[in-house]
């Protein structure tokens, strides 16, 4: 696979990131809760092996047991570690967490990332998390005990670079504004079922600022693909009949995957969109990787894009 730089920073990726949030849910890797681990591993193994290099976790993702299976396997295989870049995330607090009462919430206070950190990186068995994201914005977050926290955690050496995910462009530049590096990701939803950065400034920012968007749910929950097994709230509105019909059209013509077709309509535009792979299915996760072989055409990315409008373009 071909690679890109993250943001302004000096790191490099691989086009297509493996997203981990599957490997800890056993139901999500078709197996019983008795093989989830090693078929989270297989799963891991396996994108590396493909060329991954860039691997998307977070602290909630099976209340920590995601980070669990990666840090096992980075045992299990020799040089892994030195081989790829290790993302993930804080910042959603569960429901009861510190007391039984406390609801679910946000919280980018300074003593909360740093100590979810160091969980993190207990976790994951390593010294040093490459890419650490805030998860979701936390409305009462303020930007420079934020970057307070991000300046401890990098001058302590364990994080090597800061990124935000599900942020507003207004949001990005406040809490840069208080920042002394820059944010190099921004890792929002984008697929050819959800738009919303297109239109709502995302991605130009991400072309001004040289912020790399990272795209989550690519395949639009599998609605793209072979069929969604988990909507999102946010998802279970979406309507994808029509544009599947020109994604099977160009698929065909192209001699791959509709899901192939998906990613590659991501990887077209300009400010450089990493995908995310969500699938713990090792052929889907190979096959993932034909999308950065080749380059759609405009007029099949207009095709699609209208298709998926429902209407012409004004």
């Amino acid at each position: 696979m071909i690679n890109t730089r993250l943001g302004k920073s000096l790191l490099t990726a691989n086009r297509l990131a493996y997203g981990c949030w599957r490997i800890a849910d056993p139901a999500q890797a078709g197996v019983d809760s008795v093989d989830g681990d090693a078929a989270g591993r297989r799963a891991v193994i396996t994108a590396y092996e493909a060329g991954y290099t860039l691997f998307d976790g977070a602290d909630i993702y099976g209340g920590g047991r995601c980070e669990e299976i990666m840090g096992r396997t980075l045992r299990e295989v020799s040089g892994m570690r030195e081989q790829i870049l290790i993302l993930s995330k804080c910042g959603v607090r569960p429901a009861g967490s510190p007391n039984p009462n406390s609801p679910g919430r946000y919280d980018f206070s300074a003593e909360y990332i740093v100590q979810t950190c160091e969980q993190s990186l207990k976790r994951l068995g390593v010294e040093t998390i490459d890419l650490y994201l805030l998860h979701r914005p936390d409305y009462l977050g303020d930007p420079h005990e934020i970057a307070g926290a991000f300046a401890q955690l990098y001058d302590a050496g364990k994080v090597r670079i800061f990124g935000v995910s599900n942020f507003r462009p207004s949001l990005v530049n406040t809490l840069q504004a208080a920042c002394p590096f820059p944010l190099v990701v921004n890792q929002v939803e984008i697929s050819l079922a959800q738009r919303a950065a297109f239109a709502d400034g995302t991605l130009d920012q991400c072309l001004e600022k040289t912020i790399t968007p990272m795209a989550w749910s690519p395949l639009g929950a599998g609605l793209l693909g072979d069929g969604a097994k988990r909507l999102l709230p946010g998802q279970r509105g979406y309507k994808t009949d029509a544009v599947v019909k020109v994604l099977d059209e160009i698929a065909q013509a192209r001699g791959v995957s509709r899901s192939v077709i998906a990613y590659a309509w991501l990887l077209k535009h300009p400010s450089r969109i990493v995908p995310i792979v969500g699938s713990t299915d090792p052929q889907r996760i190979r096959e993932a990787v034909r999308a950065t072989e080749f380059e759609l055409t405009r007029e099949e990315w207009y095709h699609l894009f209208v298709a998926a409008q429902g209407e012409p373009l004004p």
